[in-house]
């Protein structure tokens, strides 16, 4: 059974278990990476309600697919789930610098030279 070049990833539990992947912050973008195994290269796009209104996100999220639709099939790592987190001001941001600084998120991952692990906040005691 051959999986097709790029799917789309739709359950929550998959973008929490991409969380727990590798990370790569862009001014635009944090990209995160996890495998997936054996499911073939997938990608999914968040994008809160911080951005802005609906068409901003919807905005944001259309211009992200695209991106990712042109550079994983080339740049992405097999068998990984890739999620794109909008920032701020990722939807100003010119849609060739975003390309750009996709390859290079993806090159980083492809190289091992994924930013450091985000420290969790230490656990609360409930109260008596």
């Amino acid at each position: 059974m051959t999986t097709p070049p790029l799917s789309t990833i739709r359950k929550r539990a998959d973008f929490l278990a991409a969380n727990r992947g590798a990370r790569v912050a862009r001014p635009g973008f944090v990209l995160l990476a996890a495998p997936n195994g054996g499911l073939g290269k997938r990608f999914g796009v968040t994008v809160t309600r911080k951005i802005g209104n609906a068409v901003v996100r919807n905005r944001m999220k259309r211009r992200f697919r695209e991106l990712l639709r042109a550079a994983l099939p080339g740049l992405g790592l097999p068998d990984h789930d890739h999620v794109l987190i909008g920032r701020e001001g990722g939807v100003e941001r010119d849609f060739a610098r975003l390309g750009s600084e996709l390859a290079e998120a993806l090159a980083r991952l492809a190289s091992g030279k994924a930013d450091p692990p985000r420290r969790r906040p230490p656990a609360r005691r409930p109260r008596r």
